[in-house]
């Protein structure tokens, strides 16, 4: 990898292994009952943003975690780079569980995990130039012993993330810069580090069109030829599947179908990743298919449904889903774990 000077402080053992582990992640709001509420001693409610969710990503892959908004995908990232403490679970990176470690112990295990934000236009410091943004995080983390080999990092950055010349882009504000522009640059300020793991968080959503492509396509590169571990949080099963090398379906504060991607896009298990992918838009134009719109507005995460979560939406839902939970589990008859999901009807 370009760049490879700076050591990034988790060290891997050998290419495949899970450099991120998350064991039954429980992230939950408390809920304000304010002065009325405490006065009738109402009980202490929460919000259940992610209700043990288990998943791993490998040096050099690709996971895309997709669902649609409200379903805990973001709070899932956010625990994971302990921007938010969870509620219970395990999170290790590099098999070291980062759950109870102190903002000082975190300090140096945070150069490992970098985060790319939705909205490249608030993700970037106005009075910022493109050359103090990307240094910034090299100053809070002592890396580049002068000023010098510091603007030589910064343009190695640019250089990766395609803005080149990067003499054209260096003292630029973003106003100054296009939305794919600013992404890339977003990017590069989280690649200076040189991280083992980074979290892109729905990173073309804000983007037009023709620009998504190239950004995808960028990060696609770099875990392939830096061996980076990417987890993409998206809503996009299209994208997920020509990038991802494995999905998984969260709804509701958890994983519903998790597998290889092109096994999950093309043989659907859940209902409701099958209600997904009848609205994906298909190559030939020929091959017409009848969406499948989910009636119902998704259930409050403060009173989640008993049994399946999904059964009050679900088209084929029968009576035992409404008192029966299931967990995560390939389909009748077959052994191979590789592609699993969350429903007592597979």
């Amino acid at each position: 990898m370009t760049g490879a000077s700076i050591a990034g402080p988790v060290a891997l053992d050998r290419v495949g292994d899970a450099l991120l582990e998350v064991r039954d992640l429980v992230v939950r709001y408390p809920v304000r009952r304010g002065l009325a509420g405490a006065l009738r001693r109402e009980p202490h409610r929460h919000v259940s943003a992610v209700d043990g969710v288990s998943l791993s990503v490998g040096r050099g892959e690709m996971v895309a975690l997709v669902g649609e908004s409200g379903c805990g995908k973001t709070s899932t990232a956010q625990s994971i780079l302990r921007m938010v403490d969870a509620t219970s679970g395990a999170i290790r990176i590099s098999g070291r569980d980062i759950g109870g470690l102190t903002a000082n112990q975190l300090r140096s295990v945070r150069r490992s995990m970098q985060m790319i934000y939705q909205d490249p236009y608030e993700s970037l410091d106005p009075r910022f130039r493109v050359r103090r943004a990307i240094e910034e995080p090299m100053v809070i983390h002592g890396i580049g012993g002068s000023k010098r080999e510091r603007e030589r990092l910064v343009i190695d950055a640019l250089e990766r993330v395609d803005l080149s010349p990067a003499d054209l882009f260096i003292e630029r504000f973003p106003h100054e810069l296009s939305g794919g522009q600013r992404q890339r640059v977003a990017i590069a300020a989280s690649l200076v580090l040189d991280p083992a793991l980074l979290v892109a968080d729905e990173p073309v959503s804000m983007l037009d069109v023709s620009v998504r492509a190239g950004i995808l396509s960028l990060l696609d590169r770099l875990r392939r030829e830096g061996g980076m571990a990417i987890l993409m949080i998206t809503h996009d099963l299209s994208t997920a599947a020509h990038f991802a090398d494995r999905i998984a379906v969260m709804y509701l504060g958890r994983i519903v179908e998790e597998g290889p991607a092109r096994e999950v896009v093309r043989n659907p298990l859940h209902p409701y990743t099958k209600a997904l992918m009848s609205v994906v838009p298909k190559r030939d134009p020929r091959d017409r298919t009848q969406p499948q719109i989910l009636q119902g507005e998704t259930p409050n995460p403060i009173d989640v449904p008993s049994g399946c979560r999904f059964h009050p939406r679900c088209p084929v839902a029968e009576d035992r889903c409404r008192r029966i939970d299931p967990a995560l589990h390939p389909p009748a008859g077959v052994t191979a774990e590789a592609h699993r999901a969350a429903c007592v009807l597979v």
